[in-house]
């Protein structure tokens, strides 16, 4: 143990807290060796690559507490978790515990298999044991270590081979007010077998003012020519922490979509890492986050590309206004042999405010020969000319710039097949630009 670690609060009280205890000698194992390694590291600082701009001294100086027994009984407004064009099976966790009464899991289609993730671990856990026994090794990993040993609940979601899911599934993740710092772990486990498909809708919110720690790990596999589309809205109260990691893999022919839109938190932060290991599969990115006051959000994307034919496509977008600061790095590694890759990443941002930051890091690693690879990150204002021709016509600055502004982001939105889900997300963003 570092002797830095030793005097922050929030590691001493990971030390106190209790871990959960399964029984299953591999898992328990698992856990153990995560809060260990966390322990020993404690928080990493920004001499740490992943963390370069993203400080977490004010988080290291709280004592967040596991547990929030008041969750299964708290009020919540039903009607908050709802989404248009949202209407499939819905689970939803608050403060980390299930909420059957507000979850909506009664006819479930043929072939989707939902389970809460304590209930898989008691009639079959050694199919989960790939994904929840894996160590955490890497510096700035402490979130995930701190995820795999407290997560004692979450989603076992399976699509069994050849089964097309039609109906979009609902996942909500609610933060609810509660006295003192409380924290909360979740994991979600996903399986599309071979040709299946899947539409998953990620949907993290707050309920009341609070400043809760809440962490969640997902794994999700596909399998050969599996098609997932995957939605995040991420609209977290705002003095809340949010740190995701969701790991991909794609096999061969299989195809992924991700469109992210991040607008809540005080401090939010979604690594994706994803292994493009099968020959033709494709992965498409879309994401925006849209910061105010002193919201800080944080992306970081490493896309690895290890077969041969894979593709992959990613378009974010950053405003940030106030003294907001926003954080993108866009990595792509093709692997020696991966010839035929296609891949492209643009990260464009937009500053609000002399006072706003963005830092974006695009990176490309190639190690084979017959590969078509681009990248390209601005940040920068907007374009006067084209404020000057709104103006031209009449239309009022302040109208000028909010249109300009929605446009750019509506861009990572374009292609959401859902129409009654992207009308909805695309108003939630614009209500979040300056007026």
């Amino acid at each position: 143990m570092s002797q830095a670690a030793a005097l922050v609060p929030f590691v001493e009280a990971q030390r106190e807290a209790a871990l959960p205890v399964s029984g299953i000698a591999w898992l328990d194992a698992a856990r153990r060796e995560n809060l260990d390694a966390f322990l020993a590291a404690g928080l990493p600082d920004t001499r740490v690559e992943a963390f370069k701009y993203t400080a977490l001294r004010a988080l290291g100086q709280r004592r967040y507490a596991i547990g929030d027994a008041a969750a299964a009984t708290r009020a919540i407004d039903a009607a908050a978790l709802a989404l248009p064009g949202v209407d499939g099976p819905r689970l939803v966790f608050v403060n980390g515990a299930l909420r059957a009464d507000l979850s909506a899991l009664d006819a479930l289609p043929a072939g989707l298999s939902l389970q809460l993730l304590s209930q898989a671990l008691a009639t079959d856990a050694e199919p989960l044991r790939f994904a929840l026994a894996r160590a955490y090794r890497e510096a700035g990993d402490a979130f995930a270590q701190l995820n795999a040993a407290f997560a004692a609940e979450g989603v076992v979601l399976r699509v069994a081979p050849g089964a097309r899911i039609e109906v979009p599934v609902h996942l909500c993740l609610v933060g609810a007010a509660s006295e003192g710092d409380a924290m909360w772990h979740l994991r979600q486990v996903i399986e599309l077998g071979e040709g299946a498909s899947l539409i998953l809708v990620e949907h993290h919110l707050g309920h009341g003012e609070h400043a809760h720690l809440g962490t969640a790990v997902t794994d999700i596999s596909l399998g050969e020519r599996a098609r997932l589309q995957h939605v995040i809205l991420q609209s977290a109260a705002e003095g809340s922490v949010l740190v995701r990691r969701t790991g991909m893999q794609l096999r061969a022919g299989a195809h992924a979509t991700l469109h992210a839109l991040e607008l809540g938190g005080a401090l939010s932060r979604h690594e994706l890492q994803a292994d493009v290991t099968g020959d033709g599969a494709r992965l498409e990115t879309r994401g925006a986050f849209v910061l105010h006051g002193r919201q800080h959000a944080d992306t970081q994307m490493l896309v690895r590309h290890t077969a041969r034919n894979s593709s992959s496509e990613a378009l974010w977008r950053g405003v940030a206004d106030g003294r907001a600061r926003g954080v993108f790095r866009g990595a792509i590694y093709v692997a020696p042999g991966a010839d035929g890759t296609d891949a492209s990443l643009s990260n464009k941002n937009l500053l609000l405010s002399a006072n706003a930051e963005i830092d974006t890091k695009p990176e490309l690693e190639i190690h084979a020969d017959e590969v078509k690879a681009a990248h390209g990150a601005t940040v920068g204002q907007l374009d006067p000319r084209a404020l000057f021709y709104l103006r031209s016509r009449g239309i009022p600055e302040a109208q000028a710039r909010a249109m300009l502004t929605a446009a750019f982001c509506r861009a990572v939105l374009d292609d959401l097949p859902n129409e009654a889900l992207r009308e909805h997300l695309a108003s939630l963003l614009e209500a979040r630009l300056p007026a």
